[in-house]
Formats: C-alpha cells, structure tokens, sequence
C-alpha cells in the first residue's frame, strides 16, 4: 500500500508577477495566445509546484518554485524536476472550473486524479463512454442521484486513463468502475472550496473507495471525495491509503503537511 497526498488550489490563488516559473515555463507561458488555456495552464503549475514544496518540505519562496520544472513526459503526463533532474516522486495533475488538484505518490506508483464538477450526463453520454455495467449502475440510482453517481464513474475512468498514461486516446470504456452498491453522498462544508473544516485536516473521513479494472486486467484502487459540486478522484496501483490533504501557510514562507 502506498500513501497518496494532494493539493487542491484556485485560480485566486496563483500569484502574479510568475516569477515562480522555471525558466523554460515562461517560455512556455508566452506561447499561449487564449487567456482560458493560459489560466488553466498557470493553475496547474502552481498546484504542482506548491503541492511538491509541501511534500517535500522544500521552501515556497518565488526563487524555490522556479527551481521546480513540470514538464510533459513523451505520454503526456507531468512530470515534475527539481534543480533539473527527476523528482522522487510522481504527480498527477487536473483542472475543471477555476480549481485544481495535483496528487503525489512514490516513485514508481502508477497514479491519476481527476477533478469534475458534478452535472447531468445525457443518455447519449453514458452509452457512448460507460461500459454496459456502468451504464447499469447510473440506471439503477435514483433519478435525482444519477448526475453524481455517472459524474464519479466518469472522474474514476479519467483518473484511471491517467495512471495508464493514455488519457482519452484509450477507448473510455477498456476501464470499468466499480463502486460500492450504496454510494453515500460524502458531502462536506467548506468555507472555501478545496478547504477542510477545523479537526479533519487529514480530510481522510470524507473518502470513500472505488476500483476501477483495465480490460488487459489491471486493476487500480482509488478513492473518490465530494465537497459541494465539485468530485475528486484518486487511483494508483500500489493500491493507495486514504489520500492525506497537503495545506501551506499563504503568509509564510514555507509549507507544512496538515
């Protein structure tokens, strides 16, 4: 078994001026021509960065993250330098609406996250992405709990895609789901999303398990948490512990896992 961490962050929170940018990311940075892809690309990297300064205890200091590097590895994941050279660890990244989540593990775990917002999927959707199982298990669910129930099936195949480091170029439904019979509504109050209440900083009681096979017969065991409208996924093959929630002081220089 493994332990997984993650980060959540929020377009509000990436800072300007980028000085936290490596050198080869403001390279990258200039080439984007749209101010959306441009957003979402600052978000993931700020995520990745702050989400590995509190993982390995490494100052958050503008100099410090320019010293880390996320860069996109022939298959298309991230993967993440610090001073240049390959991090110890694996990270999986994933941005929907304004928010992020970057989820770490030890080298060598196949790992994914994903982040979605929870809506109503139509039937078209599911039949043409949901194995005949899954499309089983968003019918059987009551009618006002089926955006939910597909919208997590959804998360946990894209997560899945993403410890195989194919994404979308798989077909969706080569990755089955499956879930507990009663799936709980796991709902929790935030005063801010991607925050965690006083007393449950681990954020480990809101998680609940999910599986997800390959057809080729790999199996990949995950969780899932939902806060509001927004659903979190995370799997990884070791098979991973309760995901532990990194957090940083904004007003402090450094970072501190909660």
């Amino acid at each position: 078994m493994v332990q997984v961490y993650w980060l959540e962050q929020a377009e509000a929170d990436v800072p300007a001026p980028h000085d936290w940018l490596a050198p080869g990311e403001q390279a990258r940075l200039k080439g984007f021509r749209f101010l959306k892809r441009r957003m979402d690309w600052l978000l993931g990297r700020w995520t990745a960065k702050t989400a590995l300064a509190a993982h390995l205890d490494l100052p958050g200091h503008a100099a410090s993250l320019a010293g880390i590097e996320i860069r996109q590895a022939p298959s298309g994941a991230p993967q993440a330098l610090i001073g240049n050279q390959p991090a110890s660890v694996v990270i999986s990244l994933s941005h929907r609406a304004g928010q992020a989540i970057c989820a770490v593990a030890p080298l060598g775990a196949a790992l994914g996250c994903d982040l979605e917002v929870v809506e109503p999927r139509n039937h078209a959707f599911v039949a043409d992405y949901f194995a005949p199982e899954e499309q089983d298990r968003v019918a059987r669910a009551p009618e006002a709990d089926r955006p939910r129930v597909a919208t997590l099936i959804w998360s946990a195949k894209e997560s899945a895609l993403k410890a195989l480091e194919t994404g979308l170029r798989l077909d969706t439904r080569s990755v089955i789901v499956s879930l507990d019979e009663e799936v709980k509504p796991a709902d929790v109050s935030e005063d801010h999303e991607g925050s965690l209440p006083a007393g449950n900083a681990s954020g480990g009681i809101e998680w609940q398990p999910c599986r997800v096979r390959h057809q080729a017969g790999r199996e990949f065991q995950g969780w899932w948490r939902r806060t509001g409208h927004v659903l979190r996924t995370v799997v990884s093959d070791p098979e991973p512990d309760q995901p532990i929630r990194l957090s940083f002081t904004p007003s402090g220089p450094s970072f501190a896992r909660s």
